[in-house]
């Protein structure tokens, strides 16, 4: 192998190794970023798609090169075929965070979602009142067992139907909103869960032929 071949395989692993991982990443962290509706994240994931899939054209022009026109190899031939569709599949996968993204912002805009950060405060502030009741409560123990003689049992059936119906119609509340949450971007979502998949094992697919039969 001479010089400039060595140069053009030492770049061609390169670029497949400081590609591939970051790439495969951020399109399979997307599903769980547009299930939280963080549009923030998304951007980043997005423009990391963007630039790392732009950069697997380095893999797939330095491999064309060490080939040196010789394309008569059928492993050859089948992983750029296979790089090819990969690389179209990953600009479907970009397409769907763009509109991901977009759905996002309009849901957001106009109320039907809370942005994360909104939602992580209002945890927060639920929370402190938590702590502030139960402070309350401890502080007053004195009052409150003057007024638990006169309140039903905790497991009689009255207050366990009060606890029952709270919880129930707190849940009735909460249900509409989840099923909303859960219809915003719910096909590109699908759709890149399921496209990554497919890219993450074409590369493995690839791999195993240049491993397998590039030395023979």
């Amino acid at each position: 192998m001479s010089s400039s071949d060595r140069l053009l395989l030492i770049l061609h692993i390169g670029f497949a190794i400081f590609t591939l991982g970051p790439l495969t990443t951020a399109t399979m962290a997307t599903p769980r970023y547009i299930r939280r509706h963080d549009v923030a994240v998304l951007r980043y994931l997005t423009r990391a798609t963007r630039i790392y899939g732009l950069g697997t054209l380095g893999i797939f022009l330095f491999g064309l090169f060490l080939a040196n026109g010789d394309l008569a190899r059928v492993w050859l031939s089948a992983s750029m075929t296979l790089f090819v569709v990969a690389f179209v599949l990953l600009v479907l996968i970009e397409r769907d965070q763009r509109r991901a993204i977009h759905a996002l912002q309009v849901a957001i805009a106009e109320g039907r979602i809370s942005p994360p950060e909104r939602i992580s405060r209002r945890s927060a502030q639920a929370a402190t009142s938590d702590k502030d009741e139960v402070a309350t409560t401890t502080g007053t123990d004195d009052q409150a067992g003057g007024a638990a003689t006169e309140r039903p049992p905790a497991d009689t059936p009255a207050a366990a139907g009060t606890a029952t119906g709270g919880a129930a119609t707190e849940e009735t509340d909460q249900a509409p909103q989840r099923a909303a949450d859960d219809d915003i971007a719910r096909v590109e979502r699908g759709r890149i869960a399921s496209i990554s998949g497919v890219v993450a094992l074409i590369w493995l697919v690839i791999l195993f032929l240049m491993v397998w039969y590039s030395r023979g």
